[in-house]
């Protein structure tokens, strides 16, 4: 289990992002096309969170053109640049995977004051 930990400590990013479920966040994220590296931006409510240590992943929701579009990100993953955090959503579950029902402005989550 100590061989385990020393191996994966140089893999964990030092300055993780502070986010929670229910939060709007904008994923940083290097896409590889060929020869040429550039960041695109995947901006969507964070609906869950998952894993622990090297092995951590959150899953970001978005519409587009009227489709659910879902993406589950590694924390400690290379190819996320950054996390910002848009707003803060005020939520009562650890889980939100009942926003996959709902349309429109059901589909929200409220703002944290």
């Amino acid at each position: 289990m100590d061989a385990l930990k020393i191996i994966t400590e140089g893999q964990i990013k030092e300055n993780k992002p502070v986010f929670n479920v229910g939060d709007t966040v904008k994923v940083h994220v290097r896409i590889r096309e060929g020869e040429r590296e550039r960041i695109q931006i995947f901006e969507g409510t964070v609906i869950a969170r998952g894993g622990s240590g090297v092995s951590e992943t959150f899953t970001v929701r978005r519409l587009a053109y009227g489709v659910g579009v879902e993406r589950v990100f590694p924390i400690n993953s290379p190819n996320v640049d950054k996390v910002e955090i848009v707003r803060h959503g005020r939520v009562r579950r650890s889980k939100l995977y009942y926003l996959r029902g709902r349309v429109g402005k059901a589909a929200k989550v409220k703002q944290k004051i």
